[in-house]
């Protein structure tokens, strides 16, 4: 193994530990309502990606985003994403730790419909197959839980669209987050502002320990972005696709163990349509990765 490769494999652990470890975060801030975290998260997230920005003096790749065709893209990409971390957020705060990772482990499957519906990608027969056994496993979801699992489904197509828009237009990952956070920052100003002139209000919670906490929301939301851009450029893509389900992992193992969600047979049915979709899916790809690379060495020794 490269050194590079190396380097890649450390960065996306990084990336999909530090995603997978945050129900643990916003449970430690449990007594601060979900939209002035998700404030606080958007606020501190622009002073953090600058510095990244400045640490890789990448200044000309922030001036070439902004053009009013790049900004509108990453403004509707920014509506999108931090939707996302407020129901994240949200779900949290409400024990729904597993449903929410739910979503994440829907959101690959999600990626491959979208792509056949808006981008004419084909899909192959195991892939159709995977896309069934997942909605089996949401529909059990939703008969175990009672209701539809909309937390999941909310979470899995933001960030499936999120990623649709991102694919539109070509930035650099710290550039465009910058860009995302700050068409954010003002709104979410207004809203601490706000939340300070209301009786019994306060910018940093209640003092003390809320301070450093909520301002470490801007590092925990930029550097695991930031240190997958840097991984995924170094490892395969069929590498990133299996690794990728080790946030919801950490967030489902998390729901189970630590915060004690119910999990009884009903959810392990559920779950296990979704896990073995996304086996057969993993399988499936890694196995057209490789086809995929013989025919193109056969192609090039015929050259």
């Amino acid at each position: 193994m490269t050194g590079d490769l190396r380097l890649g494999f450390a960065c996306l652990f990084g990336a999909y530990a530090i995603w997978g470890a945050l129900p643990l975060y916003f449970r430690l801030m449990a007594h601060i309502t979900p939209a002035e975290l998700l404030a606080h998260r958007i606020v501190w997230s622009v002073p953090t990606g600058l510095l990244f920005i400045a640490l890789a003096r990448n200044w000309r790749q922030l001036a070439a985003v902004l053009t009013l065709r790049r900004l509108g893209y990453l403004s509707a990409s920014a509506v999108l994403i931090g939707a996302n971390w407020m129901i994240y957020i949200w779900a949290v705060s409400e024990e729904r730790v597993m449903e929410a990772s739910l979503g994440y482990y829907i959101n690959p499957l999600l990626n491959v419909v979208i792509g056949a519906a808006l981008f004419s990608e084909t899909l192959r027969r195991a892939q159709w197959i995977a896309v069934l056994i997942a909605a089996i496993g949401v529909a059990l979801m939703t008969a175990a839980l009672g209701y539809l699992p909309w937390v999941a489904l909310v979470l899995s197509l933001t960030f499936a669209f999120y990623g649709v828009i991102r694919k539109q237009v070509q930035v650099d990952s710290r550039a465009g987050f910058v860009v995302e956070a700050s068409v954010l920052a003002p709104l979410a100003l207004v809203g601490l502002f706000w939340l300070v002139g209301q009786p019994g209000g306060s910018l940093f919670g209640r003092g003390g320990w809320d301070v450093g906490l909520l301002m470490l929301a801007g590092p925990i939301t930029a550097v695991p972005l930031i240190l997958f851009a840097l991984g995924a450029k170094r490892v395969r893509l069929s590498t990133l696709g299996m690794m990728q389900y080790m946030a919801p992992t950490i967030q489902f193992l998390i729901s189970v163990l630590v915060f004690k969600e119910p999990f009884d047979l009903p959810h392990a049915i559920a779950f296990a349509c979704i896990w073995g979709a996304l086996v057969l899916f993993t399988v499936d790809s890694v196995a057209g990765d490789r086809k995929a690379r013989r025919l193109a060495r056969a192609a090039s020794s015929v050259r």
